[in-house]
């Protein structure tokens, strides 16, 4: 086995990389072929569309009515009206139809009087009146479209109006995906029950196909490859001998021992770029083998899209002449400090709202292993690679994936997070399909800071006051002074310790962990979790010193039920939703209110309006029941208003 480990090398920035890139293929260009008109579309003209006929080819009539010379109409009024004789100086036509021979205009048939073979008008029609003139869209010989124009909807109506029925078109580029990775499954092999820890189901071939065809080219997935040298090498060979316009390996493009993108497109061709200053997707590499590029795409999902979308899409629609393909933008604050890595091109990724006209927005996750940064994302903020982050007062650039008609629409509820909101947010768009919900978990002190700063419409909050037991008024009061909101119930529900199936370590309570024996998996700092728990560890007389694990902390009840379920912890306060949804064993240690607090200034608006009536639905309420672990006696009940 080659152990020998790559190394990056002269690593290149995004326009260094792009600049290579297009200037090594800039006459690798897909040739041409003859299709149907009405099977182009989308397609790229390798040759210009000139009309062959004229359109309309005759002289037709704009509406119903009769057609007529229009000398023969002259001097006819309500006081003096002229008789016009069917067959002679008047014809039947309707809309579309041609005008007969010394005809050049049409009287609508609303304006006629009619009495056997005899027509009274009342007023002199003028010539071309209601007629569409022969040529009057399209002219024989007229250039429709020049070579290298996309063919959409309505080019196909005017080609074929024209006479044009076949088009010479750029080809679809041939594009060959090569999966890699010993530790690769295919979808059709697994399921939940059959998978071991090291299975990982491959799904990058699918979005990378997918994502040629948005940039017009074609593919074909090859069959999975473990990682082996020789192997890879074949593959690759027999794809660029095989007449593929491109060919991307997935896998193996960093630098480790069994890495071998590097080594398969160096032994065969030349490699041109081996990584480039951008996150996710910095061990992106290409090369040339013959006369055809060969990416080595990144394993890590948003790493292998980052790739694709600033290095082999735009390269796939050069080939074909296909314009780029830019993403809407717009200026947007983020909610909070953006922390950013000197050096490298951040893609960072966003959900966005408008409140109060402003978009705000909230970075997601930045692992680049995690797909769903994308699918949740309202946007990407590109942070350049000299810039050490941005301001919470800065208004920075945000590529949007949503239409920003649909983001303004969106409510925004930042805080503590309840697998309750993932209902809501698919109750709502069901009952008001216009409205959308976007969350992010930052923890209750953060929605109430988050308030303060006018960043969310609403806050999920779960704050217990140690003085008297209640939950949330206390913190309103004291954070949120002189800013009128109202606290709104949405779920009772219990918090607990989360346990390993049959609870091997026979935890009985948090008293257990004070050994420090139990590796503990917290909520992080500024959580009503985190604030349960510090509550609870001072009524037993312990310190979080006590606790082995105190110092890690995961943002979501669902992250430390999968910790658990993992083995990474013993055990981690949470709720029992969150247990019951992996299977996990629950200990209660207390029933909470969770609520949202929302400021007075949004409670009105149609948007809230839709989301409060949606959860004091009873179909809501019977969703939250199902899920186990939640009371809904106070939901939407309003449980305080600050004056």
């Amino acid at each position: 086995m080659n152990t020998k480990r790559n190394i990056y090398l002269d690593m290149k920035s995004i326009e260094e990389a792009q600049a290579c890139l297009f200037d090594a293929f800039k006459d690798h260009i897909t040739d041409v072929e003859t299709l149907d008109v009405v099977r182009a579309k989308e397609r790229v003209l390798a040759s210009q569309a000139v009309a062959a006929i004229s359109s309309p080819n005759f002289h037709a009539a704009a509406m119903d009515g009769i057609a007529v010379e229009a000398e023969d109409t002259f001097g006819a009024s309500e006081d003096s009206p002229k008789t016009l004789e069917i067959g002679k100086t008047a014809f039947w036509v309707n809309t579309g139809h041609a005008l007969p021979g010394g005809t050049n205009a049409v009287i609508m048939i609303e304006h006629l009087n009619v009495d056997g073979d005899s027509i009274e008008i009342e007023a002199p029609a003028f010539p071309w009146q209601y007629v569409r003139k022969m040529g009057e869209d399209i002219v024989a010989t007229q250039l429709l479209f020049p070579r290298d124009h996309q063919i959409n909807a309505y080019s196909m109506g005017a080609m074929l109006s024209g006479g044009v029925f076949q088009v010479e078109v750029r080809k679809k580029p041939r594009v060959l995906i090569i999966p890699t990775g010993s530790e690769l499954k295919q979808w059709q092999d697994c399921s939940p029950g059959t998978m071991v820890p090291g299975d990982v189901v491959e799904s990058n071939s699918t979005v990378l196909g997918a994502l040629c065809e948005d940039h017009g080219a074609e593919f074909r997935i090859h069959t999975m490859l473990r990682d082996d040298l020789e192997t890879i090498k074949k593959s690759v060979a027999d794809a660029v001998s095989g007449g593929y316009d491109m060919v991307m390996i997935i896998g193996g493009s960093s630098a480790g021992s069994e890495d071998f993108a590097k080594p398969v497109i160096s032994s065969l061709g030349e490699v041109y770029v081996h990584g480039v200053t951008m996150m996710p997707g910095k061990p992106v590499m290409f090369g040339r083998i013959a006369d055809t590029p060969v990416f080595g795409i990144p394993g890590y999902p948003v790493s292998a899209i980052v790739a694709f979308e600033q290095l082999a899409g735009p390269l796939l629609r050069r080939m074909q002449h296909l314009p780029d393909k830019p993403l809407p933008t717009a200026g947007v604050t983020p909610a909070r400090k953006v922390a950013s890595k000197l050096g490298q091109e951040e893609f960072l990724r966003v959900k966005i709202g408008s409140v109060d006209g402003k978009l705000m927005s909230s970075q997601l996750p930045r692992g680049s292993g995690s797909i769903t940064t994308l699918t949740e994302a309202d946007g990407i903020i590109r942070i350049p690679r000299h810039v050490e982050g941005i301001s919470e007062t800065e208004t920075v650039q945000a590529h949007l994936l949503r239409p920003l008609d649909a983001i303004e629409k969106t409510v925004v509820i930042t805080g503590s997070h309840d697998n309750t909101l993932d209902l809501l947010t698919d109750q709502v768009r069901q009952n008001h399909p216009r409205t959308g919900i976007s969350s992010s978990h930052v923890g209750s002190m953060g929605g109430l800071m988050a308030i303060k700063k006018g960043a969310c419409h609403m806050a999920g909050s779960h704050l217990l006051d140690p003085e008297d037991g209640s939950y949330n008024v206390s913190y309103i009061e004291k954070y949120l002074a002189g800013i009128p909101v109202r606290l709104v119930n949405l779920v009772m529900r219990e918090q607990g310790l989360i346990l390993p199936k049959g609870n091997p370590e026979k935890i009985g309570g948090l008293e257990d962990l004070a050994a420090g024996k139990l590796q503990f998996i917290n909520r992080q700092p500024g959580s009503g979790t985190r604030i349960l728990l510090d509550y609870k560890l001072k009524e037993l007389g312990l310190s979080p010193n006590d606790i082995a694990g105190y110092e890690n902390d995961e943002y979501t009840h669902m992250s430390v039920a999968v910790a658990v379920l993992s083995g990474r912890a013993d055990t981690g306060l949470g709720i029992k939703a969150a247990a019951l949804a992996l299977g996990l064993d629950f200990l209660p240690v207390v029933t909470e209110s969770y609520d949202l607090i929302i400021p007075e200034t949004y409670y009105r608006s149609a948007n809230i309006q839709a989301l409060l009536e949606t959860v004091r639905s009873d179909e809501f309420k019977a969703r939250v029941l199902a899920l186990g672990g939640y009371g809904v006696e106070k939901t939407g009940e309003e449980l305080y208003r600050s004056a």
